[in-house]
């Protein structure tokens, strides 16, 4: 079990990596297209990253299935995570959306809204590390 528990820490630090940093993607779209750069290259990027960043997601949470599976489901913290973790995965989705209007050629919110959405994800991602390590609900 702890091969599979390595993986998917690598596998989560791979989706993050994607999460953190698509939402910066987003902002140099957002603030380029406004002055009229090129944003051609934001747009390939923000594609490619979030395709891998979904490739990382499925097997992170595949193998989180796994050690669910294998250490049985016990504690409230790991209700809590769970459900944290839906939130996790409606992020990536709302990031999936942005990369779509990009893909259009449509605009994206502003600068600092994308800024502000960009923290959305550090606001789960600590509690999620919170219960996975702590596990403060016993």
């Amino acid at each position: 079990m702890l091969w599979i528990k390595c993986f998917h820490v690598l596998g989560v630090m791979a989706w993050m990596a994607g999460i953190f940093y698509l939402p910066r993607i987003f902002v140099h779209y957002a603030e380029g297209r406004a002055t009229g750069e090129d944003v051609r290259r934001l747009v390939i990027m923000a594609g490619r990253l979030y395709g891998f960043m979904t490739v990382m997601a499925v097997l992170a949470m595949s193998l989180g299935m796994w050690l669910w599976q294998g250490y049985g489901i016990s504690g409230r913290w790991l209700q809590v995570k769970l459900l944290l973790v839906m939130g996790l995965i409606g992020y990536h989705f709302a990031c999936r959306m942005f990369v779509q209007r990009m893909r259009q050629g449509a605009g994206l919110p502003g600068g600092l809204a994308l800024r502000l959405f960009n923290e959305g994800a550090l606001l789960l991602v600590v509690p999620i590390l919170i219960m996975a390590i702590v596990k403060p609900f016993g």
